[in-house]
């Protein structure tokens, strides 16, 4: 039973515990995501290869300056 003085388990014990089924940050099976795959300009279209560690969103289009969104 949660004392309330916050001093109780670590790891929680609310009614949502233990029901996230997301793969964390820069994961799932979503597409886009993972480190593989490609950016690509909602503006011009422009694809280009998507870099590990640096996100699409991060990075400006070549050809127009945007920002790119990952593929």
């Amino acid at each position: 039973m949660p004392r309330g003085d916050g001093t109780g388990p670590p790891w929680g014990s609310g009614s949502a515990k233990g029901r996230s089924k997301g793969m964390g940050r820069m994961g799932g099976t979503k597409p886009g995501s993972g480190p593989g795959g490609e950016c690509v300009c909602p503006a011009c279209g422009k694809r280009t290869a998507h870099k590990r560690g640096m996100p699409c969103y991060n990075v400006p289009c070549p050809e127009c300056g945007a920002k790119m969104i990952k593929a």
